[in-house]
């Protein structure tokens, strides 16, 4: 098996390991990188960009540096490159989790336990939930739904295509530290400016390929290509996220619902746009969000292990001419 063989082999080997496994539950290398984050971050702390760039930069080009030595050190083997890429795939790959977060809420809400849904919705998001009823919790867990099939699937997978482990751990990297300090809050404004502008870059064109990938897959959740394309186009830049507003805005086409609109994150209110037309998204979307979640995510590993075996041909057709 060659070298792009061995990486496409590996993406769908993490992505089913992930499917089939979740996250390991002792010892997972993301909350490892979360604590070292932490220690750094009171290591550095300044309230300047120049402070927080420095912060992202050396333990984002730190992942990728163990990513790439990792990467030589298996070089000589083709199995030890697949099971290398699986791991690393695997280790960054969230759906799982994702998923039985979207069923824990909506079994919550099955149930009427509104307090325990909203003690919840933090396994799925930062959003404020004091407050909030069954439907707006409801809704909240589908925008997160969406915006996370791209967050913790997609784009890592999209990553390990481009760049092989050293793309997949520095996305990791990247994602984690935008979770952390990526906030417009006082204390993160500046200091976390560059995560959130790297997590925008690094987001970008894997949000594009998710909302893509969803319209395709509308049909599957009962709704319609054309709605969720022309949702998708007409609504997305309403979002304050150049990213999750695609996702978001190509979800609520496919379910035929809508998504947005006011949100409280760290005690600020943000007005996140009307996604959709018709009735607000509800409890009955849930299970239907997290099938187009799961259709989505099994999609791109195909994809995106496609894209390398394509790439690899093309790339020596080119060198034979």
């Amino acid at each position: 098996m060659s070298g792009p063989g061995s990486r496409a082999c590996g993406l769908l080997l993490g992505y089913a390991a992930d499917a089939l496994l979740g996250d390991p539950r002792r010892g997972h290398p993301v909350a490892a990188f979360g604590r070292l984050a932490q220690a750094c971050e009171r290591a550095t702390y300044g309230d300047s960009r120049s402070r927080g760039a420095a912060y992202a930069l050396v333990l984002v080009g730190g992942a990728a540096a163990l990513g790439r030595s990792a990467h030589r050190a298996a070089r000589g083997s083709t199995v030890a490159q697949t099971m290398l890429t699986a791991a690393a795939a695997w280790t960054v790959l969230g759906g799982r989790s994702l998923l039985a977060e979207a069923d824990a809420m909506r079994s919550l809400l099955d149930d009427g336990d509104v307090p325990g849904a909203r003690a919840r919705l933090s396994h799925l998001c930062s959003r404020e939930a004091t407050g909030l009823g069954s439907d707006e919790l409801a809704r909240a867990a589908v925008e997160s739904v969406a915006e996370n099939t791209s967050d913790a699937v997609v784009a890592p997978l999209v990553w390990g295509a481009v760049a092989g482990v050293p793309g997949l751990l520095a996305y990791r990297a990247v994602n984690t530290l935008d979770a952390m300090v990526g906030y417009r809050t006082p204390r993160y404004l500046r200091f976390g400016w560059a995560a959130a502008r790297l997590d925008d870059a690094a987001n970008w064109l894997p949000a594009g390929v998710t909302a893509g990938l969803t319209v395709l897959a509308a049909p599957l959740v009962g709704g319609d290509p054309r709605t969720a394309w022309a949702v998708w186009r007409r609504d997305a830049a309403a979002h304050p996220s150049p990213n999750a507003g695609r996702v978001e805005a190509a979800f609520a086409g496919a379910l035929g619902a809508r998504l947005g609109g006011p949100s409280t994150y760290a005690g600020r209110l943000e007005d996140r746009g009307v996604l959709g037309d018709g009735r607000s998204a509800g409890v009955r979307d849930l299970p239907r969000a997290a099938r187009l979640s799961r259709v989505v995510g099994a999609a791109s590993a195909v994809l995106t292990a496609s894209s390398v075996l394509a790439a690899s041909r093309a790339g020596r057709s080119r060198a034979r001419a």
